[in-house]
C-alpha cells in the first residue's frame, strides 16, 4: 500500500522564539527608532528588518520586523499590549505573527494541474512552509493524486442551478478552518462573501499579463494581437475581477513562431512559478497590502 508524502523538513532556525510585525503609517521621523527600541525594552533581538516608503513626501512607511523572543507564549501577548502605545502614537496599522504557526491552506482548483502540482511540490521538499489543511474542487480528477499526498480532497460540483449551495459548502469547509484560499486555476467566479470572510487572503492565479487580456481565452487573445512577451499574474482577489492588489508578475519573451498551444505551454510554466512565490510570500508574512497595491519584503 503506498504511503502518502510527508513534507520533508529542513533546518529553519528556533522558529518556537521567532515573531514577525508588519507595519504601515503615515511617514514621519523616528519610526524605525521608536520601534526598536520598544523591542529591544521589551527583550526582543531584531534578526531582520526591511523598509520602504511610498512617495517619500508625506507618503506612507512600511516596515517588517523578525525578532526572536525567549518565552513567546508569556512575552508576546504583554509585547502586543504595550505596543499599542507605540502604534497610536504613529498611527500604525500593524499584526504579528508567530514563525512556528503554519498558515493553513485550502487549495481550489478545476481540472488544470501545474499549479497545484508545484504547491505540492514544494509543500513536499519543505520549502512552503504551511499547512495544505485541503483541495477543494469543482471535479474528480485530482483526488487520487491530492490524496497520495495525504491531503483531504472535497468534490463540490458546481452548475448554474447548483451553484448557491455549493458555495455554501465550500464556505461551511473553509470557514474558521484555514489562513488563506489559494485558487490554483479554479475556473470559477468568487462570491462577495468569501471576500468578506478572506479579506486580502485569497490569491488567484490570472493566465496572461494583466491588465491585459483581461477574462476568457486570454492566450488567443494574445495570439491574435501577435505579443511579443507573455506571463502571468498572482494578485489577491477582490469583488473587481482580476483587479485586486498584485503581489508577483512574470514574462517570458515569445515570437511569431509560436502557435497558441506554444504560448499556453510557456504560460503553465510561469503561472506555476508566480503563484508559488506569491503563496510562500503570503505565507512568510512578507506582503503589506495599500490601498489597491502591495509592498513585498522578499
Amino acid at each position: 500500500m503506498q504511503q502518502p508524502y510527508q513534507p520533508q523538513s529542513q533546518h529553519r532556525g528556533d522558529k518556537s522564539k521567532r515573531a514577525r510585525m508588519l507595519i504601515s503609517c503615515p511617514d514621519r521621523p523616528g519610526i524605525v527608532a521608536a520601534v526598536s527600541h520598544f523591542l529591544h525594552e521589551h527583550g526582543a533581538n531584531i534578526v531582520q528588518s526591511d523598509q520602504y516608503t511610498m512617495d517619500p513626501e508625506g507618503g506612507m512607511f512600511f516596515i517588517r520586523f523578525e525578532f526572536d523572543l525567549n518565552d513567546m507564549e508569556r512575552e508576546l501577548p504583554v509585547l502586543q499590549e504595550d505596543f499599542t502605545r507605540v502604534a497610536d502614537r504613529f498611527e500604525m496599522k500593524w499584526h504579528t505573527f508567530r514563525a512556528s504557526r503554519k498558515k493553513r491552506i485550502a487549495i481550489f482548483v478545476s481540472k488544470e494541474d501545474h499549479c497545484l502540482l508545484e504547491l505540492l511540490w514544494q509543500w513536499q521538499a519543505g520549502d512552503l512552509d504551511a499547512e495544505i489543511a485541503m483541495v477543494v474542487s469543482n471535479h474528480n480528477d485530482m483526488r487520487g493524486l491530492v490524496e497520495s499526498f495525504g491531503i483531504p480532497y472535497h468534490h463540490i460540483p458546481v452548475t448554474p442551478d447548483s451553484k448557491p449551495e455549493a458555495e455554501k459548502k465550500q464556505m461551511e469547509l473553509v470557514a474558521n478552518k484555514v489562513d488563506l484560499i489559494v485558487l490554483a486555476r479554479y475556473m470559477q467566479i468568487i462570491p462577495p462573501k468569501f471576500i468578506e470572510q478572506f479579506p486580502n487572503r485569497i490569491i488567484n492565479i490570472h493566465h496572461s499579463f494583466l491588465p491585459a487580456f483581461v477574462g476568457g481565452k486570454p492566450y488567443h487573445q494574445a495570439y491574435q494581437r501577435g505579443v511579443k512577451i507573455i506571463g502571468a499574474t498572482a494578485h489577491y482577489v477582490t469583488e473587481e475581477l482580476d483587479g485586486g492588489p498584485i503581489i508577483d508578475q512574470d514574462v517570458q519573451r515569445v515570437s511569431h513562431r509560436d502557435n497558441v498551444d506554444d504560448l499556453k505551454r510557456i504560460g503553465r510554466t510561469i503561472e506555476r512559478v508566480v503563484l508559488a512565490r506569491a503563496v510562500k510570500w503570503h505565507t512568510e508574512d512578507r506582503i503589506l497590502v495599500h490601498q489597491n497595491k502591495t509592498v513585498v519584503f522578499n
